[in-house]
């Protein structure tokens, strides 16, 4: 019973003009090759935590063809969101419609913890305050997003101590976007890790940076980058 990580799936199983492909050729036949690669990995009593950018979709309906598609591979999934998950709804809602469709192997991350094997699994979105590493909209809030994501993160890790306290299991913390990548530092969500002895966070978003290395450390903990491009589409074990 092992855990993996990976982020940045981006599926579009009903939708292939939202393919990936046309990124670059690492990305060509995407979809099937981290099908195959994870069916070579993952058993069936593993767990592998998706960090954000699950689907393309726009729609909670729009997303069961890429739902199921991840539901019938092997393992446990903890799915958190991402920037481009725009058909995530409330955590009620979700798990509604994952009954509704008998989605039984995906858990949802958002404003909790929770226990995988060994390990108290805890995380957030996470957000850029740098406006030149954003495509967002002109006139965006900066602040209030990041403070907004900080909250969360640090519901999750609250939740995550009281977890790891009762079990004795280290936490390990989660995010979409990186809280530092190169020269720039998100401080409200690293104060958040700080203040929880974080010392490790696996991240993705990242694309194209194939030559950086895989872990760097910074303020004492390591980050870890999985987007599943840098991956080349196969899980990691932690």
């Amino acid at each position: 019973m092992a855990v993996f990580v990976i982020a940045d799936l981006h599926l579009a199983t009903a939708n292939s003009q939202k393919s990936m492909e046309v990124f670059g050729k690492r990305w060509n036949n995407y979809i099937n090759k981290l099908s195959d690669n994870w069916k070579r990995v993952v058993c069936e009593n593993d767990t592998v935590i998706i960090a954000g950018d699950i689907s393309w979709a726009l729609t909670t309906e729009d997303a069961l063809s890429d739902l199921l598609w991840l539901n019938a591979l092997p393992g446990k999934k903890i799915i958190l969101k991402g920037n481009h998950d725009f058909w995530w709804s409330t955590v009620t809602k979700l798990q509604a419609f994952f009954k509704e469709h008998n989605i039984t192997t995906i858990e949802i991350l958002n404003n909790n913890a929770t226990q995988a094997e060994g390990y108290i699994i805890a995380g957030s979105r996470g957000w850029f305050t740098d406006r030149t590493m954003q495509n967002a909209e002109e006139n965006v809030d900066y602040d209030k997003i990041v403070n907004r994501e900080a909250i969360r993160l640090n519901m999750s890790l609250s939740e995550a101590q009281n977890l790891s306290g009762q079990t004795g299991k280290p936490i390990i913390a989660f995010l979409h976007f990186p809280p530092v990548w190169g020269e720039f530092v998100c401080r409200p969500i690293l104060d958040v890790l700080k203040k929880y002895d974080i010392s490790t966070c696996y991240f993705g978003h990242i694309h194209g940076s194939y030559a950086h290395s895989d872990s760097f450390n910074f303020d004492n903990i390591t980050f870890r980058m999985i987007s599943a491009d840098f991956l080349d589409f196969l899980p990691r074990i932690v």
